[in-house]
């Protein structure tokens, strides 16, 4: 199973990204989106595949949120 998390960009150096993850920050390869400071992404395995919506990241933030009370 793959899990891909939506996260905020916050700087962006060449390639690189910093993401924020509910205020935890990460390195995140950019180089496969064309992606701006302060845009949403989906994350996984440490790269971006998908530029989204704020609203589309907060929907599924919002569900992972509720997957982490059930567990």
């Amino acid at each position: 199973m793959c899990v891909a998390i939506p996260g905020k960009i916050t700087a962006i150096d060449g390639d690189t990204a910093a993401v924020s993850f509910g205020g935890t920050e990460m390195k995140v390869n950019v180089s496969m989106v064309d992606a701006a400071v302060g845009d949403y992404v989906l994350v996984h395995a440490g790269c971006a595949i998908e530029v989204m919506t704020e609203d589309k990241a907060q929907e599924l933030i919002d569900l992972f949120n509720e997957l982490e009370e059930i567990i």
